[in-house]
């Protein structure tokens, strides 16, 4: 049975091809015009149409190079369904490497805008209506903010049946509870009855290549989940997720010089030594430890802090499963063959 063409923003995209569409958004200050620039991947055969999207915080560019490593892959070839790709949503906080908008506003707590509204909430419409309205579930990509580091996982609210399916799926080395937020895009899709999981890996402003394995590995496990795929060995996950069901702040006592002494992806105990703060000449010490049992899911990447500033994050662990997770991911990630070829990298 032959499909129909998909229509997006006034264009067609023909079975089996792909094609990139310029969104309108508005016209800067001195005319240039901004849009959102989206890739879809219309596949011959039925399925549904899933969006993976990057960039909603402009700094946050980690998951752009996942999606371009996505597209490359063999398995985008011949899928099923439709795959909408934005890579970056928004492209003014892209250009000046700043998690905001122009209007200072956060993006991620815009949705789901409106067409009249503010900056910020006239590109949250554009993207819902152009984007997830035409979608049955989405995968949202983020890094940690400036100055922090996250270890891969995925941030899901856990009472969603069908969201915590499509995490489970990802094979993150944890995923975390996470309620909806107001105004997030999470909690805007969900009104609407469309699951999505947000992937939360590395830093602002870098890239780290094993959570960019990561990403591009447990997208190709969703997409294979909803039958859009083939999945095959390459793709397989090689250990299960921990499930933490919340997380707190170890904070600084003091102002000072940080010297580490846990990283992401270690287990700790109750009172464990993870960082040991000091004044300048070192004559004045305090030591910071795990206020629980579970995993550390983020940190700062800051040697100077002060009083009060976040230094670890640690999620509370319902059931572990994992050794050292990232030790386990690197060992599966270094030699693996979705990565071999040139085309993809």
């Amino acid at each position: 049975m032959t499909r129909d063409h998909f229509e997006i923003a006034g264009e067609t995209v023909a079975p089996g091809t792909t094609k990139i569409v310029q969104i309108p958004v508005s016209v800067l200050s001195d005319h240039t015009p901004m849009s959102l620039s989206v890739q879809v991947l219309h596949g011959k055969r039925p399925g549904p149409v899933i969006f993976v999207s990057a960039a909603i915080h402009g700094d946050e560019i980690i998951g752009v190079e996942m999606i371009r490593r996505l597209i490359r892959t063999p398995q985008m070839r011949s899928i099923a369904g439709t795959l909408i790709c934005v890579p970056v949503v928004n492209t003014y906080g892209f250009i000046t490497h700043s998690r905001y908008l122009p209007d200072r506003r956060d993006l991620n707590r815009s949705f789901p805008g409106a067409p009249t509204g503010s900056l910020a909430a006239r590109l949250a419409d554009i993207f819902m209506t152009e984007i997830v309205a035409r979608c049955e579930a989405g995968i949202d990509l983020h890094s940690a903010a400036v100055n922090r580091t996250n270890l891969p996982q995925i941030r899901v609210d856990t009472k969603v049946p069908k969201a915590l399916d499509l995490a489970q799926e990802f094979a993150a080395p944890i995923i975390v509870h996470s309620s909806l937020r107001d105004g997030s895009l999470r909690e805007a899709a969900q009104k609407r009855d469309i699951p999505v999981i947000v992937y939360e890996s590395g830093e602002a402003l870098r890239f780290d290549e094993t959570a960019l394995r990561m990403g591009v590995k447990g997208i190709l496990r969703v997409l294979g989940k909803l039958g859009m795929i083939r999945s095959d060995k390459r793709i397989k996950a090689t250990l299960r997720s921990e499930l933490g069901n919340k997380s707190s702040w170890a904070r600084a006592s003091m102002g000072g010089v940080l010297r580490m002494h846990r990283d992401c992806g270690e287990h700790v105990e109750e009172g464990t030594l993870i960082a040991t703060l000091s004044d300048p000449l070192g004559t004045t010490e305090v030591e910071i430890t795990a206020p629980c049992d579970g995993l550390i899911i983020g940190r700062t990447v800051l040697p100077i802090v002060n009083e009060g500033d976040a230094v670890v994050h640690i999620a509370e662990i319902i059931k572990r499963r994992n050794e050292e997770p990232m030790v386990q991911l690197g060992e599966a990630l270094s030699n693996d063959p979705l990565f071999d070829e040139d085309e993809i990298i």
